[in-house]
């Protein structure tokens, strides 16, 4: 394939986007009543639709027509400086080619550093009538207060796994890409709220048995970990079993597991446990893996740190 199926499918029109009806509506609303903000700011997780929505705007705003010189993608985690911002100033300054609008879309915005901010700061509050900025982040609570002032927000949901299903299911099917429903649910699950990701799981593992896909395919090809894996986990730590925690711990990173994929399964696990149960010893266990899942981000033990929080969670 030439293209990623992200990039080939990805929605080019409002009533493409799948799940994020309120912020579609209301753009489109604000276009057809000539009432648009000069400074957005888009949040959501990864994978959300906030960068293809950006586009979409970007184009809809210059009803549709060739407009890609006047439509600018910045990506502020590799251009954070303040020099890099005060270039884009400087091109500001000069209006759009062949659109109405020049249209300025900031990923990642929350990377930009505290001088960039600064310098952006002005021309964000009262940039030319013909320029629109969107900035993009996953991170909201990093921009500095005066930049969410200045803009209009959108808070994109994560996918729900039938939303993401929803979208494998026309995708695939426009690819010739043979998959049963119980499979496309693996996927959408997989995906973890973003259809970025599922579409890139999709295309590695139809690369792999050629135009079709199998549940074999994706547990060899991903890694996955039955849930029955994790289930016996947590009974042993229910059990205070210390040998065969640490034993199913070797097991689960001798296959090569996403760790983060790994407490995240967990974390579904035991919620579903206290719902059930209510005992609130399931919650000590949450907090403990929910904390986990922050700091594996910066761990260089990972497998030790894992092993730590089931033999801590023997102590509740």
């Amino acid at each position: 394939m030439s293209n990623s199926l992200y990039r080939k499918h990805r929605p080019k029109k409002f009533e493409d986007v799948v799940g994020q009806e309120f912020i579609t509506t209301t753009l489109q609303n604000q276009i057809k009543n000539n009432n648009i903000s000069h400074a957005y700011l888009f949040c959501g997780t990864r994978g959300s639709g906030k960068t293809t929505v950006a586009k979409i705007f970007a184009n809809a705003v210059n009803d549709y027509k060739t407009s890609d010189i006047d439509i600018f993608e910045i990506d502020a985690a590799s251009n954070n400086g303040v020099d890099a911002v005060r270039e884009l100033i400087e091109k500001v300054k000069y209006p759009p080619v062949n659109a109405k609008y020049k249209v300025y879309i900031i990923d990642e915005v929350h990377m930009f550093s505290t001088a960039a901010f600064n310098a952006l700061l002005k021309t964000l509050e009262e940039p030319p009538s013909y320029v629109i900025f969107i900035l993009a982040t996953t991170e909201p609570h990093k921009l500095l207060p005066t930049v969410l002032s200045r803009c209009v927000r959108f808070d994109f949901k994560s996918a729900s796994v039938p939303q993401i299903a929803e979208v494998l299911t026309k995708v695939l099917k426009k690819e010739n890409i043979k998959a049963e429903k119980q499979v496309i649910e693996a996927i959408a699950k997989e995906g973890r709220g973003s259809y970025r990701d599922a579409l890139s799981i999709a295309e590695t593992v139809s690369n792999y048995d050629d135009k079709k896909i199998e549940m074999e395919t994706i547990i060899k090809v991903l890694g996955s970990v039955k849930k029955q894996t994790l289930e016996n986990l947590l009974l042993f730590i229910e059990e205070k079993n210390l040998e065969k925690i640490k034993n199913t711990i070797t097991e689960i990173f001798s296959a090569g597991i996403n760790i983060s994929a790994i407490i995240k399964d967990l974390l579904e696990i035991i919620k579903n446990k206290y719902v059930e149960s209510k005992n609130k010893k399931y919650m000590e266990h949450y907090k403990l893996f929910a904390c986990l899942e922050i700091n594996i981000k910066t761990a260089t033990d990972i497998q030790s740190i894992l092993e730590g929080t089931c033999l801590l969670c023997t102590t509740i």
